[in-house]
């Protein structure tokens, strides 16, 4: 096992196998490294089951801890995947969500073990950053949404 000098711990209650081997086949640049078992029994899981799972998630270091259902997920922490054209967000929005997660708003989504997601395309990223009221009629169309319309982003952000 090679333990990355800084990364991501995420916790789970007990997919974290699953939950990146999940992400390995949907997003390049992420892989499992290494998968480590419990030496012995322990509050959250039993001798011998998963304990944690070194993985890389689009390049950045991630551990995934089976630490048991004492805490739980919420938007305060998300992954933010910059898209750039509608196939490649409905792709992964759609992989999340069919794979038992769930839809937010404004492009937001959770995944099946309850890990925010911000499936975000360029063009509002850019919308945003035109400022004044092409970004405001760009923002106001984003709030309507669950998964991003790239053309609908770019129609308001014309006017």
């Amino acid at each position: 096992m090679h333990i990355a000098k800084n990364s991501v711990c995420i916790w789970y209650d007990s997919g974290a196998e699953e939950a990146a081997n999940f992400y390995a086949k949907t997003f390049p640049d992420t892989r499992v490294l290494a998968v480590s078992r419990a030496p012995s029994d322990n509050p959250s899981t039993p001798a011998g089951a998963v304990l944690t799972v070194e993985f890389t998630l689009m390049g950045i270091a991630c551990i995934g801890l089976n630490g048991g259902p004492a805490f739980k997920h919420s938007e305060a922490f998300s992954f933010q995947i910059a898209t750039d054209d509608q196939a490649e967000t409905d792709r992964y929005w759609d992989a999340i969500v069919g794979n038992g997660g769930e839809e937010s708003m404004c492009g937001w989504c959770k995944d099946k073990w309850g890990i925010s997601w911000q499936i975000t395309p360029r063009a509002l990223s850019r919308a945003m950053e035109a400022g004044g009221d092409p970004a405001k009629r760009a923002f106001e169309a984003m709030m309507t949404m669950k998964k991003i319309d790239v053309a609908a982003i770019e129609a308001a952000l014309r006017g």
